[in-house]
C-alpha cells in the first residue's frame, strides 16, 4: 500500500476511507459500549472528528489520564502539590515561549534597523528621529517599514503560536500514553513526533 499521488483522487479516497471509518467507530461504540473519538485532517488541512460519545468528552478523558476507573468508580483528585507542579511547568513553558518571541523582536528590530541603514542616512535615521523632525517623505518611508515589520512579526508569531501549540499537544499526548504504562503505541508516538520536529 502507498500514498495516492494524485490529487483529486486523493480527496476521493480520503473521503471515502474516512466515511468507512466513523461508521466502523460507531459499529465498535455500539457494539461493545465504549467511548471513541476519531480526528482526522483532510489532505487539504481541515480536520473532521467523530466522537461516541463527543469527541471532547472523550479527548478530556483521554488528556486527563482518564478519571475514571473500570468499575466506573471515581479516582481520587490529584494532590494540591502535583496540581502546583504541573501550573509551575506550564508557567515555565509560557516563559520560554515568551523569551524566544523576545529574541524574535529583537532580531527583527535589529534587520529594521540594519534595513534603515542600507537605505541611507545613518545607521538609525528614522528609527532614532523624533517624528516632529521628518518630512513627510520620511514619515511614509517609516509607515511603510513598520508595516512590513508588523508582517514580519505577525508571520513570526503565528508561526511560533503553531508551533507551541503541536509541543502543547505533543507533551499532553504523550504524558497520557506514559501514565497508561506505555500502551496504546506510546513510544512509536514518541518517536513519530520527534521525526516531525524535525
Amino acid at each position: 500500500m502507498k500514498m495516492v499521488t494524485d490529487r483529486s483522487c486523493r480527496q476521493v479516497t480520503f473521503s471515502k476511507r474516512r466515511t468507512g471509518l466513523f461508521k466502523k467507530a460507531n459499529e465498535l461504540a455500539t457494539l461493545c459500549a465504549v467511548q471513541i473519538a476519531i480526528i482526522v485532517f483532510s489532505p487539504g488541512g481541515k480536520p473532521f472528528s467523530f466522537g461516541n460519545p463527543g469527541v471532547e468528552p472523550v479527548v478530556g478523558r483521554f488528556l486527563n489520564r482518564g478519571d475514571e476507573h473500570h468499575d466506573g468508580q471515581q479516582r481520587p483528585q490529584r494532590l494540591p502539590s502535583e496540581r502546583l507542579v504541573e501550573e509551575l511547568n506550564g508557567i515555565q513553558r509560557r516563559i520560554q515561549l515568551e523569551k524566544k518571541r523576545g529574541e524574535a523582536l529583537e532580531k527583527a528590530l535589529a534587520r529594521a534597523k540594519a534595513s534603515a541603514a542600507a537605505a541611507g542616512g545613518g545607521s538609525d535615521s528614522l528609527i532614532s528621529r523624533s517624528v516632529e523632525e521628518m518630512g513627510m517623505e520620511e514619515l511614509v518611508e517609516m509607515r511603510r517599514r513598520l508595516v512590513d515589520l508588523r508582517e514580519q512579526l505577525d508571520g513570526r508569531a503565528v508561526e511560533m503560536e503553531a508551533s507551541s501549540t503541536l509541543l502543547l499537544l505533543s507533551n499532553k499526548s504523550e504524558s497520557a500514553g506514559d501514565s497508561r504504562g506505555g500502551s496504546w503505541g506510546g513510544g512509536r508516538r514518541r518517536r513519530s513526533v520527534a521525526k516531525w520536529r524535525d
